[in-house]
Parts: structure tokens; sequence; C-alpha cells
């Protein structure tokens, strides 16, 4: 880890991260952003969005691909992670939409979808800028608590915590889907460059990642293995 950042507020997160970002993007106009979802990033997702429309951020050659997707739900889907992406970001942007990429969660062959996307993040050249966020029990992406660290994308039962956790965002516990695709370890290692984001209710589980043992039952322990790591924290939530 090269640099853990602590602020006050879910607003400074978001400033202090899109400042990362724009630096990156004005450096590489066509970089590749590995985004997520959640309600972490939507700080950061409005910064971006103001940038664009006050300093002319340009995205209109960025590429992105999201770090995971609902298996059952289509991009109209309200709890879809395509759905957030465009109401968040893409749709107050000048990004080419062609140019964005998340799983397909109806798919029908899922193991082929897991493959197309691995086959296309190879194809963009790898991921320059990684966004992530860490759940209640470690896990980056959907990347649950495991014997191993996954090394390709692939559809994954979602464990009890991160149902509970996503429980919010639906009506109802019971429609939470219980299976999504996911980007593995291996890809977001693969990232030139991370940049985590957390809030004060994460402390603990962050701690556990960062600083206890490297273990696949701790997923987002991986990252302490990675060269340029930056994490920001928010006190607040």
């Amino acid at each position: 880890m090269n640099e853990f950042v602590t602020v006050k507020t879910i607003d400074e997160m978001g400033m202090i991260a899109a400042a990362i970002f724009e630096s990156e993007i004005r450096k590489k106009p066509d970089i590749v952003l590995g985004l997520a979802t959640g309600s972490s990033p939507i700080s950061l997702y409005k910064e971006l969005a103001k940038l664009h429309q006050e300093d002319e951020l340009d995205f209109s050659k960025v590429r992105t691909v999201n770090l995971d997707e609902y298996v059952g739900l289509n991009g109209e889907h309200p709890q879809s992670y395509r759905r957030f992406m465009n109401e968040n970001l893409f749709d107050h942007i000048n990004i080419d939409k062609k140019n964005t990429h998340v799983p397909n969660g109806m798919a029908n062959d899922l193991a082929q979808e897991c493959k197309r996307y691995d086959d296309l993040i190879e194809e963009l050249g790898g991921i320059d800028v990684q966004l992530l966020g860490i759940g209640p029990n470690g896990h980056i992406g959907f990347n649950e608590p495991s014997d191993e660290f996954s090394n390709c994308t692939q559809a994954v039962p979602l464990a009890k915590a991160t149902i509970d956790a996503n429980a919010r965002f639906f009506e109802d516990e019971s429609e939470v889907p219980r299976e999504a695709i996911t980007l593995d370890i291996k890809h977001i290692m693969h990232a030139r460059k991370i940049v985590l984001i957390a809030t004060a209710n994460k402390e603990e589980i962050l701690k556990k990642a960062l600083f206890g043992n490297i273990t696949p039952r701790v997923p987002a322990s991986a990252l302490q293995l990675h060269r340029e790591v930056t994490v920001i924290f928010s006190e607040g939530e």
C-alpha cells in the first residue's frame, strides 16, 4: 500500500478520489478504468460529472469495465449495475456507451460470458486504474471469502453477509439476487493502480484486510501485494 488518506466526510472522499481519476484521465485520454458500484462511489461519480461539466474533463476516449453484475437482472432493472452506472455517471459525461462494459447478467451461458469478459479486458490492454470498495466480509467485487484467490471472471454465489448488506437496495431481502458475475482477483491485481474507498462502518474489516494475514478468506488482503494502492477512508458514513 502506497498511501492511506483519512478524511472527515464522504464528499471529501469523493473529491480526493476524483482528483486521482482526473489526473490519470488527463495523462492518458484513452485510459481503461475499472469501476465499482454501491453507495461509496456515488460521491466520486458526482464529482467526475462536475469536472466534466465545469472543467471540460474529456471522457470521449475513455474505456470502462465494471467489476460485477447481478445474475438475473437486465440492464434496465432499477438495481442492475448497468443502470446504476448510467444514472450515476455515464449519462452525465461525454463517454461513448459502446466503450462502457458491464457483465451481462442475463447471459444464457454464464461461463461463456465470463470468458468473453476476460478476453475483453485483455483486448483493452488491461485496467489502468481500478476503483474498489470493500464488503463487510472483505470481499472486493463479488469475490467472496474462499479457499483460494480467483484467477478468472466467474459467476459466484453470494455470501449471506453480502445479501444482507445489499438488501437495503431492494424492497425485500428475498428479491436480492443470490448469484453475480464478478471480475476476479487476478485481473484486479493486474491493474496498474488501485483506488479503494471505504467509510467508517468498514473500519474493522479494512484494518484486517490491509494489516492482517494475506488470505483468500479475506479477499481484499491480496491488495497488500499490489505495488500502487491508494486507500481513502471517510470517518463519516
